[in-house]
């Protein structure tokens, strides 16, 4: 059920063949670092294509909170005149993150390194969330931090007068923590050395470089060695934001499943720590193509034909797993429909996302008539040619969670029924307009 009480469930029933060519919006993951790099620069920063959804939203509420100026000029267009890097201000109230994960833990360390009270909450999804991976560091860097038990939110972060740099290795791959303390380091005195003993995004590192951070990356065979300067004065950038290739994951799966089908996606992200979904596909043996590969802005970007396809069960290694957290829901969705067993290792950081994934994951498949297993940090699919159907998802609201289901619908014998479809609205507004564009056949109830 929403947060206002209100429920909107969706139905998806089993659909003709999709046909068309969509462009997903902007990238989440860069459009929050657009909006808060944009902060921390001096002078005006002009973001195109941003992602408008609710979490991008909040992080564009919370540099206004910090006394950055962000306009939007017209869709997608959107100026940032920042305050320069230890410029921000203190926010007068408590800053609200909703239910954004990503944006909270990056902005917890750009206000970790200021020396002034920030609190920070969101909604009862994200209040539920761990956040003692980013609290850990910035103690280690002298930041005062007030949490609820368990390091949950709401939380107040103090920084010291003058931030202390530190050699970091990152325990658990996480982007989100990495790219927190990297942003904290900017206001700090010295270097910042952060280790990652398995590589994860680098969207930070790449958009840092663009602003002019004085960062230096590493890579070999025993992990990633990032090291920042702190002290630099980050300059103001025109950036384009690609298409986000989490986003493209819902109707790519969906043509794939779906008979008949022949899906064009424009203008995806093809960032090589984002590629993982299609990199298993592939290896499904999924019908996929990619024409017109293009750099912007630093980033590699692509358009994403794909056609329906048999597909076959595979292992997924750890090793992938940080390269496509946020794309397992949806590919348990495909695993079902697949030839054999698919085995998904790795994936306990699905646990703590804006549910616990794998159970919800585990428990919509159940009760759509699709065998599947899971531990701690694995989820093993017994996949089948066809899908009963036929049962209702609790969405625990989370995006990913409804959207992956609803491409379960479109493919499965009888309908699928989401219990709140209210998320997606909110992460992503346009999905269920894209989806019908090809030919789904989703309704209200």
């Amino acid at each position: 059920m929403s947060s206002d009480g209100v429920a909107q469930p969706l139905t998806a029933r089993r659909s003709g063949p999709l046909t068309g060519t969509v462009r997903p919006p902007g990238d989440k993951s860069i459009s929050h670092r657009a909006l808060i790099l944009g902060a921390l620069a001096v002078g005006e920063t002009t973001v195109d294509g941003l992602l408008e959804g609710g979490d991008i939203l909040s992080t564009a509420a919370a540099m206004r909170a910090f006394g950055a100026t962000v306009t939007q000029a017209g869709p997608g267009d959107w100026r940032v005149s920042g305050l320069g890097v230890g410029g921000l201000l203190e926010p007068e109230g408590v800053v609200d993150y909703g239910n954004a994960g990503t944006g909270v833990r990056l902005a917890l360390g750009v206000a970790g390194s200021h020396a002034f009270a920030t609190t920070f909450t969101g909604d009862a999804s994200l209040v539920k969330r761990p956040m003692g991976r980013v609290f850990d560091p910035l103690r280690r860097m002298g930041v005062q931090v007030i949490a609820r038990s368990g390091d949950r939110l709401p939380a107040t972060v103090r920084g010291p007068d003058t931030l202390v740099p530190i050699e970091y290795r990152v325990p658990v791959p996480s982007a989100q923590v990495k790219s927190a303390v990297l942003l904290a380091a900017l206001n700090s005195g010295g270097v910042t050395t952060v280790i990652e003993p398995v590589a994860t995004r680098d969207h930070t590192e790449r958009m840092l470089a663009a602003f002019g951070a004085a960062i230096e990356v590493e890579d070999a065979e025993t992990g990633r060695t990032i090291r920042i300067e702190g002290g630099r004065d980050l300059k103001p950038q025109s950036i384009t934001v690609p298409g986000d290739p989490s986003s493209a994951a819902f109707p790519l799966v969906a043509a794939l499943l779906v008979e008949g089908s022949d899906v064009t996606i424009e203008n995806v992200l093809l960032n090589p720590t984002r590629t993982g979904l299609i990199e298993t596909l592939l290896e499904m043996g999924a019908d996929i193509t990619i024409a017109n590969k293009r750099g912007v802005g630093g980033e590699d970007v692509g358009d994403i034909r794909v056609k329906a396809s048999r597909l076959k069960g595979v292992t997924v290694p750890a090793s992938r797993a940080p390269f496509m957290i946020d794309e397992y829901p949806v590919l348990a969705v495909a695993a079902a429909f697949a030839e054999g067993d698919t085995l998904m290792e790795g994936i306990g950081e699905m646990r703590v996302k804006e549910s616990d994934r794998i159970a919800a994951v585990v428990a919509g498949l159940q009760a759509n008539g699709v065998s599947v297993e899971d531990t701690a940090d694995s989820m093993l699919v017994h996949g089948a040619t066809g899908v009963a159907g036929g049962g209702t998802v609790t969405t625990h609201l989370d995006h990913r969670i409804a959207m992956s289901f609803v491409v379960l619908g479109l493919a499965s014998r009888d309908p699928v029924t989401l219990d709140d479809a209210l998320p997606i609205a909110t992460s992503f507004p346009e999905f269920r307009d894209m989806m019908t564009g090809l030919g789904a056949d989703l309704s209200d109830g």
